[in-house]
């Protein structure tokens, strides 16, 4: 070829040919990459819930075969029997209670007076409220399968087991069995509800949190025992339908371990709405009699009632899966042991959700799954921090957190500043008539950055994002100050808190 000499816009022949070689060596170094691609990896997921279909999820967008398999439905217990069901029974609560208390609105039913033993003269048909929140629960998991199916992975109705660290037993639902190969496994087998030998359920007068949605009646005096965090809803949720209801809890405050000015909000709360909380109370056992129960408590005590719920915390479902036969090590109580990444103490096996032990959340689970499938696949990962996990109390009112808690501070676990501001002092929450609630920012000593928050109040769960962006990021007080809201808001009140720990320079 003969040389051109330059033109004008355009380049010389050294120019060229360097540019001809530098892509003739790009097309060796592609072509050599697609000689060495890797095959596809293949992942085998045993669990359907938050943990496992978003892993899933995620895995195929990365590249991976996955194949997921589950014996009740898409979504877990999470979607069928517990997170979907409790939250939809526990809209319809709210909703009976801000018309109950809408008088103050100049709202109310006609016909109804303020003495009214109706609830303002509303009556809620309780098999109509379970048989939606069934619907809607079943119409969830067939979402999420149609979503996965979408995405190209394979569902297998029915149970796995490890045989060894990468073949998984398959028990499918139509009795064949067989085993599956894999190159990681990842185990999002969730958890049951515990069981007192003393209180056994029976589905009729005697329930566990998945068996309550068979009532078709408001139940004329419900006993909720255990009052964290599923008990404390339940009990919101069935007072607030207008069933009399009984919260026995052992410790002297609901919802043990949460911010103790919140659970003072909602003690509050439920002794202005006629719950009973006998606290400091342990039950000792529940009997089943002809037209209802009896609840004995370790001193003696009895109640009488038509319903008892037990809610006394969750069970692994780690037996039967073989994991004694991959060296997955096991605690005490049968949670899988992960690090930050949802890694066991086997390099091929990953596990996540409630079977983990960590913070019992749809949102920790599903992020612990795709945590283990971004390091399985060598994407970019960050390790779970649990410090900066949102969480929220479905009560009324709602109460979130995020971050270190005011006890931490007044342990001296961390150098911080705490201000509180009541949410009734709010402009919004005054037209709206909210009576209770507060916003609570904590922020480290210095540089002012957000460590922890607390908001209770309505849609409590929405508006810990803010605080939650902040703690998550590394965000300062004046970050928030300077961040506008709207006015009037009940946003606004965390704007306030953040000004009023503003540092100065």
């Amino acid at each position: 070829m003969t040389p051109l000499g330059p033109v004008a816009g355009g380049e010389g022949a050294h120019a060229r040919t360097r540019r001809r070689r530098r892509l003739w060596h790009n097309d060796l170094v592609i072509s050599s990459q697609d000689s060495q691609r890797k095959p596809t990896r293949r992942l085998v997921i045993i669990g359907g819930g938050p943990g496992g279909y978003e892993a899933a999820l995620h895995a195929r967008t990365l590249g991976a075969d996955v194949t997921i398999i589950e014996d009740k439905g898409m979504g877990g217990s999470a979607v069928l029997t517990d997170v979907v069901p409790s939250k939809t029974l526990i809209a319809s609560a709210d909703t009976m209670n801000r018309f109950t208390e809408a008088q103050d609105l100049g709202v109310h039913v006609a016909g109804a007076t303020s003495d009214d033993d109706s609830l303002n003269g509303l009556e809620v048909d309780l098999e109509v409220v379970n048989t939606r929140l069934l619907r809607l629960a079943v119409t969830q998991s067939r979402d999420i399968r149609r979503g996965l199916e979408r995405d190209g992975v394979h569902i297998v109705e029915g149970r796995g087991s490890m045989l060894d660290d990468r073949t998984v037993h398959v028990v499918a639902a139509d009795g064949m069995e067989y085993d599956l190969e894999a190159d990681a496994v990842l185990i999002a087998v969730g958890a049951h509800p515990r069981e007192l030998g003393s209180a056994r359920p029976d589905g009729e007068r005697i329930f566990n949190w998945t068996q309550l949605y068979s009532m078709t009646d408001l139940p004329e005096h419900l006993v909720v025992v255990g009052s964290g965090v599923t008990g404390a809803e339940f009990a919101s949720a069935y007072n607030g339908l207008g069933a009399k209801v009984t919260l026995v809890s052992s410790r002297d405050q609901v919802l043990p371990g949460e911010d103790a000015d919140a659970a003072e909000v909602l003690e509050n709360v439920f002794e202005r709405r006629g719950l009973n909380v006998m606290s400091r109370s342990r039950a000792a056992s529940v009997e089943r009699v002809d037209d209802g129960v009896v609840v004995t408590l370790n001193d003696g005590r009895k109640i009488s009632a038509s319903h008892c719920l037990m809610a006394v915390g969750g069970v692994p479902n780690t037996e039967g899966l073989g994991l004694e036969n991959t060296g997955v090590h096991v605690s005490e109580s049968g949670h899988i042991e992960v690090d930050g990444v949802s890694r066991t103490t086997v390099p091929s096996i990953y596990a996540a959700g409630d079977c983990t032990g960590k913070l019992p959340l749809a949102s920790v689970a599903a992020m612990q799954g795709r945590i283990a499938v971004s390091h399985f696949l060598g994407d970019a990962v960050r390790p779970l921090r649990l410090s900066t996990v949102a969480s929220n109390i479905f009560t009324s009112p709602e109460i979130a957190s995020v971050g270190i808690t005011e006890g931490d501070v007044r342990s001296g676990r961390y150098a911080a500043d705490v201000h509180k501001i009541p949410l009734p002092n709010n402009p919004r929450a005054k037209m709206m008539a909210v009576d209770d609630g507060f916003v609570k920012v904590i922020a480290r000593k210095g540089p002012g950055t957000v460590l922890g928050g607390v908001v209770v109040g309505p849609r409590a769960s929405e508006l810990i994002f803010a605080l939650s962006v902040a703690v998550s990021k590394g965000l300062t007080v004046d970050d928030l100050a300077e961040t506008f809201t709207v006015y009037p808001s009940l946003s606004g009140t965390i704007s306030e808190a953040a000004r009023r720990l503003h540092q100065r320079l």
